[in-house]
């Protein structure tokens, strides 16, 4: 058995903004997949991987109880498959912002819920807002507290606009050209990054009036700048505005950045080579990087490997 695979998400923008109803866009990530699997021989990662579902299928059954009107699961055959030894076979690194347990969680939804909303209906915001709102309380489970736009961005495999937490739309973007100078890539900072104790932080600061003053006269200003200018295709403007994000950033998410990161984090900034923002949470994982100029940004951070999501 092999279910159909579901890909990895990049949020462009909007990371902890879209908690406060900044903007936000969210990019399916096709580089990394998983998939749903049944093996003979299971390897010690499908294992512990199985034994994950169990808990998970638990904590669906107890969903199930609460919240009937949410979303109905055929819980018989999803037991009996996890009995089986069921796993999700997946490449996307956890812990890495680019929604490991997203992809897991559209996987279940398509093969188990009953009365599914599919991506060939006419997908209206009132069915886009519930389907966010079922994915976000079936993630739950994995940390803490989910929006659902990672399983969201990763059922639909389409771009996703944030406008606000109740309104979400498909969008266009701007089409990549393989020979284009400008590029959104990826740094592997080689630290996994766990997303609760990161939203944990930033939970605590917004109870400061400063960081909150700074949210929404800054953080939330240029996320949502970013977004426009990107989706409009006007790259002179989203450079400005990232590289304004970028300082905001650097200057207040701190303990979200690896320390070894700050130096290089602030030579983009005073080089313009490239301007570094958060993917996720931050914490470890990746750390996203815009550049005008690939070249540029790749002798610029030649100690590292860059890996190019996006070229224009």
């Amino acid at each position: 058995m092999k279910g159909p695979l579901f890909y990895s998400k990049i949020l462009l923008f909007g990371e902890y903004g879209i908690i406060k109803d900044s903007k936000g866009l969210s990019i399916p990530y096709n580089f990394y997949n998983g998939a749903l699997k049944v093996d003979e021989n299971p390897s010690s990662a499908a294992i512990e991987s199985n034994a994950s579902l169990k808990r998970f299928v638990t904590y669906l059954e107890q969903l199930q109880k609460d919240q009937p009107e949410l979303a109905t699961f055929n819980m018989e055959v999803l037991k009996t498959d996890v009995e089986r030894g069921m796993y999700f076979d997946s490449s996307i690194p956890q812990g890495y912002g680019v929604g490991s347990s997203g992809a897991l969680v559209a996987a279940i939804y398509d093969k188990y819920a009953n009365d599914k909303i599919t991506v060939l209906e006419n997908l209206t915001r009132e069915k886009l807002l519930q389907l966010k709102i079922i994915f976000s309380q079936m993630e739950s489970f994995f940390h803490g507290k989910s929006s659902g736009l990672d399983p969201l961005n990763s059922y639909l495999s389409i771009p996703i606009l944030i406008n606000s937490k109740d309104n979400i739309e498909a969008t266009g973007i701007p089409s990549q050209s393989a020979t284009g100078k400008g590029a959104v890539f990826l740094i592997d900072s080689g630290i996994v990054g766990e997303t609760a104790p990161m939203v944990n932080i930033f939970m605590e600061k917004l109870k400061e009036e400063g960081f909150r003053n700074m949210l929404k006269s800054q953080f939330i200003k240029y996320t949502d700048a970013c977004v426009e200018s990107f989706l409009g295709g006007d790259m002179k403007s989203l450079f400005a505005n990232t590289k304004q994000l970028s300082k905001v950033v650097l200057n207040n998410f701190k303990p979200m950045i690896p320390e070894q990161f700050h130096g290089i984090w602030q030579q983009g900034i005073d080089t313009n080579d490239y301007y570094l923002k958060l993917c996720g949470s931050g914490g470890g994982g990746y750390i996203l990087g815009f550049t005008e100029d690939l070249e540029k940004a790749k002798k610029s951070l030649k100690d590292y490997e860059l890996e190019v999501v996006y070229q224009f």
